[in-house]
C-alpha cells in the first residue's frame, strides 16, 4: 500500500470516530511525514508500506 492510500484510509477511519488526524509535511525529515491522532505522533516514510509497518504505525497512534 502506498503512503497516500494509507493516509486516505486513516482519514476516513478518523472521520468515522470523530478523531482529528493532522499531517505535517514540513516536520518530517526528507520525504517523511509527521502525523498525529489525538495527541499521539509518529513519522510515516514515503513509498510502499508493508503490512507490518502499517500495523506498527497504527500501534504507535493507539489504533488497534
Amino acid at each position: 500500500m502506498k503512503r497516500e492510500q494509507f493516509l486516505r484510509a486513516l482519514r476516513k477511519e478518523c472521520r468515522t470516530h470523530g478523531w482529528v488526524l493532522e499531517v505535517d509535511k514540513n516536520l518530517g525529515k526528507g520525504s517523511h511525514y509527521r502525523i498525529s491522532v489525538n495527541g499521539r505522533k509518529t513519522t510515516v516514510k514515503s513509498g510502499d508500506l508493508s503490512p507490518g509497518y502499517i500495523a506498527l504505525i497504527r500501534e504507535q497512534l493507539g489504533l488497534s
